[in-house]
């Protein structure tokens, strides 16, 4: 009766970590260059004396969808949008780098290129600073170039250049901030062949048809398992009247 108890209990309660997970992939499905989390359930045994029949189900993020979502359109010449595979590195606050595929940038007061979140876009020597009164392009390989406004266009200054990598998908862990690192934390050397498209925006890769299915469906799945607990409870209870009649 216990191992029945230990599989429903634990699969109830992990499926509504699993309905949290699709929760958040649906509130952040307007998130420009959000990666789908992907979650399984998987079956852990307990390790113990009288206990080697005993299961917990258990939920588990397996990784993120890294495939690339569509494609937005915006005019702005900050918005930047990752070509197929890549990422754009920005520095943390504590000296470190983690990755986005939200191109969506700013200038801060001092002309630094930052994130919305304030983060300094990572360049191939360093933050990247915008000289004031400029305007500002981005070719396809991450070069920015500025020239002053109303000075003829054979006037450009290059200024730097974001740093672009393409790391091993399966080396990518998601931080509680929504950026992504790599395991080990080291940083990752620029990939010149990572490409981006200035004016353009890379909405979230989630599937909201998908994502309101996988939610009625986990939600089936917890009534069952509370249904479980029930019968099991029930069973228990018929059990010990038996054996009260018996005595």
């Amino acid at each position: 009766m216990d191992r029945l108890i230990y599989t429903a209990m634990s699969g109830a309660s992990h499926t509504l970590k699993q309905q949290a997970t699709v929760a958040q992939n649906l509130a952040s499905v307007n998130t420009p260059g959000y990666r789908a989390a992907v979650n399984a359930f998987r079956a852990v045994p307990l390790v113990g004396e009288g206990l080697p029949t005993r299961a917990f189900v258990v939920d588990s993020t397996t990784g993120a969808d890294f495939s690339q979502g569509p494609m937005q359109a915006t005019g702005r010449n900050l918005d930047m949008a990752v070509l197929g595979k890549g990422w754009i590195a920005v520095q943390l606050e504590n000296g470190g780098e983690a990755y986005t595929r939200n191109g969506s940038f700013q200038i801060s007061p001092v002309g630094i290129l930052q994130t919305l979140n304030g983060l300094n876009v990572a360049g191939d020597t360093g933050f990247i600073t915008i000289p004031p009164n400029t305007e500002v392009t981005v070719a396809k390989d991450g070069t920015i170039s500025t020239i002053l406004r109303g000075q003829i266009p054979n006037q450009v200054e290059v200024i730097g250049r974001i740093k672009l990598v393409n790391p091993p998908e399966d080396q990518m862990v998601r931080g509680d901030d929504g950026l992504f690192r790599t395991k080990g934390d080291k940083p990752v050397v620029a990939d010149i062949g990572v490409t981006i498209a200035s004016g353009n925006l890379e909405s979230s890769n989630v599937n909201v048809v998908e994502g309101m299915v996988t939610m009625i469906s986990l939600a089936r799945q917890f009534d069952m398992q509370m249904k479980v607990l029930q019968s099991a409870d029930e069973n228990s209870r018929q059990a010990s009247q038996l054996l009260n009649m018996n005595a």
